[in-house]
């Protein structure tokens, strides 16, 4: 009898070798993260799909047994990390929190904010409230946990202990650690929207495409995180799967900046075409920006402070002026004296971007603005200006 426990313990039922538990273990991990960034993420918090029922309740079933974690408070914590990006009330970001602190302590953080009653009902609408949501998987919600380390150790034997640690590590580590934290700190960014976000990789895999973070920040309601050609999401692969099964609908996906013959009327079109173009308006600017210093500091000729002022200026004037640091700011000035054109585009720059942030004008007023902008920059006797009018005229809705 005791022969028969010992050896169940080292082999369990399936007496799989040691390769066969690391590939067991590499599936089912990958199996959560596909759970996390399709269900929770994509569908659940931003509603950028639709899953099939049978598809939605797999996962939903899947992330009970292997992180016990609530689809609704998920839901809430990561919406109001998006409604407050950057600031104190954001739930872990590692630009006020400190990046130690949301590497090693943010399952400690998520917790923290699903015991928050007032997160819960201000941004938990929307999600599963049906019979087994509220009798099974929110109220037991550690009892899949219990069952899926039961069902690794009558599995492996004792090596399923091991494997169920990996399992239950495998989000905190890449979710609450590398995408909260490092994607907020280090990485590329295609796109200056208003918060920290990086891309950490252009190929987003290990973590379900999740890596592709600055994408996602830009267009937070998109099924799909890559924009770039050289950048991959094998979550966006999967939800194609799907949707070529018939067990998945993409509502909403990042506009693709398509361009048409010249508008010769600004009108409403054009407007919703700019605002929907936002980001890429503002990367086409920032390498005007970037050409424009490069071009005024050759100008100047000899070494000199005001062509090292411009030269060293390409690395912070194509941010957002709401990314500037005070010292940034206080050379702003000697920026201006040392060239004009450079002032003008970031002034130029400033006003436009003023169309979608000023949410109390009306269209009226919005169009209006657009049709002086372009009017300016038309006028301006400066190609790069003259360009970015153009473009946009040529954008496609």
């Amino acid at each position: 009898m005791l022969d028969a426990i010992l050896s169940f313990l080292n082999t369990g039922l399936l007496d799989f070798s040691g390769w066969q538990i690391v590939a067991y273990t590499l599936l089912t991990t990958h199996l959560t993260i596909v759970a996390v960034t399709i269900y929770l993420h994509r569908c659940q918090a931003h509603r950028a799909l639709d899953l099939h029922p049978a598809v939605s309740h797999a996962m939903r079933l899947w992330l009970w047994l292997t992180t016990g974690m609530v689809t609704r408070e998920w839901a809430a914590v990561h919406r109001k990390h998006h409604a407050r990006c950057e600031t104190p009330d954001d739930p872990h970001s590692p630009q006020t929190r400190g990046l130690r602190k949301v590497l090693l302590e943010g399952v400690e953080l998520y917790r923290a904010e699903a015991a928050n009653r007032e997160t819960i009902e201000k941004f938990g609408h929307g999600t599963p409230d049906d019979w087994i949501e509220r009798r099974l998987y929110t109220p037991y919600s550690v009892v899949g946990v219990y069952l899926t380390l039961v069902i690794n150790v009558l599995l492996f034997g004792a090596i399923g202990l091991t494997v169920f640690a990996v399992q239950m590590l495998w989000i905190p580590i890449t979710a609450a650690g590398i995408i909260n934290g490092i994607g907020h700190f280090w990485g590329y960014r295609n796109w200056d929207c208003p918060d920290a976000s990086r891309n950490i990789v252009p190929w987003g895999i290990v973590i379900g495409g999740e890596e592709l973070h600055n994408n996602h920040h830009a267009y937070a309601s998109s099924a799909k995180l890559s924009s770039k050609w050289y950048e991959f999401d094998i979550g966006w692969m999967y939800i194609r799967i799907f949707s070529m099964l018939g067990l998945a609908r993409v509502r909403r996906l990042a506009p693709t900046p398509r361009f048409t013959t010249a508008r010769p009327v600004v009108d409403v079109q054009t407007l919703q075409a700019v605002i929907a173009h936002r980001y890429d308006m503002m990367a086409a600017f920032a390498e005007s920006l970037r050409r424009t210093c490069a071009e005024e500091a050759r100008r100047l000729g000899e070494a000199g402070p005001q062509r090292a002022l411009l030269a060293s200026a390409r690395s912070w004037v194509v941010l957002d002026a709401a990314k500037w640091t005070a010292e940034q700011r206080a050379r702003l000035t000697d920026v201006f004296a040392a060239s004009d054109r450079v002032r003008k585009l970031i002034e130029m720059r400033e006003e436009l971007a003023a169309l979608w942030s000023r949410s109390t004008l009306s269209r009226d007023q919005l169009l209006e603005n657009l049709q002086q902008w372009l009017a300016r920059a038309e006028a301006s006797g400066q190609r790069p200006l003259q360009d970015l009018a153009l473009r946009v005229r040529r954008y496609a809705t």
